[in-house]
């Protein structure tokens, strides 16, 4: 799961927006978010590492790449 190049009418691909769709709330909506997010942080780093990004590139990179997958 890659979250690089989203581009906003890609919008419904974010971790939000598939919580939206489920009709999640409570509990549910918690643990599919934190389970979203550390998905897209691993993605993102990964991502990261193929860029062979380091330090303040990678750490950038890796935020951005994550706030998009969420959906923030």
């Amino acid at each position: 799961m890659c979250y690089e190049g989203r581009t906003s009418s890609r919008a419904i691909d974010t971790c939000k927006a598939q919580a939206t769709d489920k009709k999640l709330a409570g509990a549910a909506l918690t643990s599919f978010m934190k389970k979203c997010e550390s998905d897209a942080s691993k993605a993102c780093g990964s991502s990261a590492a193929e860029k062979k990004l380091a330090g303040a590139a990678k750490t950038s990179f890796t935020k951005k790449c994550v706030t998009d997958a969420v959906g923030t």
